[in-house]
């Protein structure tokens, strides 16, 4: 049970609110976000209890002071959250709180996870294994098409493409997942009518047809510049990963990794050029330590063992005809998507040495490819 929520509209506030109404209205008042919540929480058992306690009370949460509780005390909740909930349901939108079963599950574990989360689309249990591809606003034409095939391809195996729809790697990666009919999401530093840059409305349209699009702040919110390192942990905090293809050294995209560290996070980079300004955050990134990719293989090897086994994008093609039984039966194993080598001898109920052979028996035949790290897959999704 995550955090009370069983019985979270059971306790009211002194305002009336239920324990999701209190979470929710959290996220309105300026001096609060996801780590006041959580303090609340910890220190009183729940929101709307913290809404009932003493400033004395409130000042011994962490992070709470007396500018803070002042705000609380004159903050008008309930008028705020009705217009607030008005909003999002005339403009169509979901909106997830903090607690609710729909609220991503890797997000809900850090640290500072927002206490609302704006939808358009719609986000799946199925986008929980997500990687997160970006970089740069002012990429060049190899960034980007970096950015479109890595998409293309960790999409086609299982994982969710999420990124933050600026200009340059983040758009070249939605538009890599789109193009193969994937799931991507993508992350806002403005609420979700206010699409920015303005000429990715349209992509803003396709990434909400085919995942979602997400943002903490309420409608109207504009995108200030400093929302967006903000917007950056919740980027990292959805995935498995980071994948960072080009960056200064003052990047956002080093935001975003610095955030996966902290998050417990992977973090991948693309190697560029020597002495190319837009490759320099990326070789930083390298030297510290991140996982340099030199293709889609680098970052699907590492992240394979978090993945569910299922396969997305294209529909399969038909098996090859001339394969033996034995050859059918690896073939038939990898139809839900990549197996290491061990996996597949365990699932075949055969020594290694026979797997091994029909495994070569079937790369001959071109029907499998071998990926890092002995793990292999069909050829047939694309």
């Amino acid at each position: 049970m995550r955090s009370g929520v069983r019985h979270r509209d059971a306790a009211e506030s002194s305002t009336g609110l239920t324990e999701r109404e209190a979470r929710w209205a959290c996220s309105l008042v300026p001096q609060l976000g996801g780590v006041a919540l959580q303090g609340f929480v910890s220190t009183f058992g729940s929101v709307a209890a913290a809404l009932r306690a003493s400033p004395d009370a409130l000042r011994r949460v962490a992070g709470i002071g007396p500018a803070t509780v002042e705000a609380m005390g004159r903050f008008p909740w309930v008028r705020r959250l009705r217009q607030d909930q008005a909003r999002a349901a005339e403009a169509g939108l979901t909106v997830v709180v903090w607690g609710d079963a729909e609220y991503p599950a890797r997000l809900h574990a850090i640290a500072s996870a927002p206490p609302v989360l704006y939808v358009r689309g719609r986000w799946e249990p199925e986008d929980e294994p997500a990687v997160a591809i970006v970089g740069s606003r002012r990429a060049t034409a190899y960034g980007e098409e970096m950015a479109r095939e890595l998409a293309r391809e960790l999409g086609r195996r299982g994982l969710t493409i999420v990124s933050g729809l600026a200009r340059g790697i983040d758009a070249a990666a939605h538009r890599g997942a789109l193009e193969v009919g994937v799931r991507t999401v993508a992350v806002l530093g403005s609420g979700l009518d206010r699409i920015y840059p303005p000429e990715h409305e349209g992509l803003a349209a396709d990434v909400a047809g085919s995942g979602a699009l997400l943002s903490e702040f309420p409608l109207g919110t504009a995108p200030l510049r400093l929302h967006f390192p903000r917007r950056n942990r919740i980027i990292s905090g959805l995935s498995l990963g980071v994948v960072v293809v080009e960056a200064g050294v003052e990047s956002g995209a080093l935001i975003t990794a610095h955030h996966a560290l902290e998050q417990g996070r992977e973090v991948f980079a693309v190697p560029g050029r020597v002495h190319a300004r837009y490759s320099e955050g990326c070789h930083r990134l390298i030297k510290a330590g991140a996982k340099l990719v030199e293709s889609w293989e680098d970052v699907f090897a590492e992240l394979v063992p978090n993945l569910k086994r299922r396969r997305r994008g294209r529909p399969a093609g038909p098996p090859p005809p001339d394969l033996t039984p034995d050859e059918r039966r690896i073939y038939d194993l990898l139809a839900d998507g990549p197996l290491h080598i061990d996996a597949l001898i365990v699932h075949s109920g055969w020594g290694g040495g026979r797997a091994a052979s029909v495994l070569v028996g079937l790369e001959m035949k071109g029907a499998i490819r071998q990926l890092q790290g002995k793990v292999f897959e069909r050829k047939d999704g694309g």
